[in-house]
């Protein structure tokens, strides 16, 4: 796929590909040592997540543009990549004049996103409950974090956290460790906390007063 994705951004003019990736990590590493416009990010990837590596690339060159393609268009996809600063969105299934219109948008500093996901986010702000989710969440949180923080303030386990969502307890640690990182919490209790502040919690929000 990306060997096919090198081969048509050379056909477009006024296009140079000045380096390809495997990964997250090595895409940040590459732009350390190549000048870019623009970068064409995936999101799940190994080693560095495409998130991880849009915010990393986004904080150390701020000037490059990052474009997410990908095949992934549900919310919790297209929040992180938001949150970690994408200026754009594209699904895999985008043409070349597609990619081309997109490229050429973002490096003139505006955002751009296809169709459907144009049609989400305007449902989101619209106040669509069912997409709501796309909002960015208090703190850079994905909605993802954002729901296993308000199960914590449940009181159960990663393991029952795991059960109810229907994903791993490795998941689970993930995500935790990755929201306590965004809210400062230390523990369980800090984070308990900033659930009820935040209404993430079942009941009024609030300062439980655990210690």
């Amino acid at each position: 796929m990306r060997e096919g994705l090198v081969a048509l951004l050379d056909l477009l003019p006024e296009v140079e590909v000045v380096g390809a990736a495997s990964n997250g990590r090595e895409a940040v590493e590459l732009l350390d040592e190549v000048a870019a416009d623009v970068v064409l990010m995936d999101l799940r990837m190994p080693v560095m997540s495409g998130a991880e590596a849009t915010r990393r690339i986004v904080e150390r060159h701020p000037r490059v543009a990052v474009l997410v393609l990908t095949t992934y268009d549900d919310d919790e996809s297209i929040a992180s990549a938001l949150s970690a600063g994408a200026r754009g969105y594209l699904t895999k299934d985008a043409g070349r004049a597609e990619i081309a219109a997109a490229l050429s948008s973002v490096t003139a500093g505006q955002s751009t996103f296809d169709t459907a996901i144009s049609q989400r986010l305007v449902a989101a702000f619209a106040g669509d409950t069912e997409a709501a989710a796309i909002r960015r969440p208090a703190d850079g949180l994905t909605p993802r974090e954002t729901e296993v923080l308000a199960l914590i303030a449940t009181g159960l386990s990663n393991g029952e956290i795991a059960k109810k969502l229907y994903i791993g307890e490795t998941t689970v640690k993930t995500h935790i460790n990755n929201a306590f990182a965004k809210i400062g919490a230390r523990n369980r209790a800090d984070a308990v906390r900033y659930a009820y502040r935040h209404g993430l919690a079942a009941g009024e929000a609030g300062d439980p007063g655990l210690g």
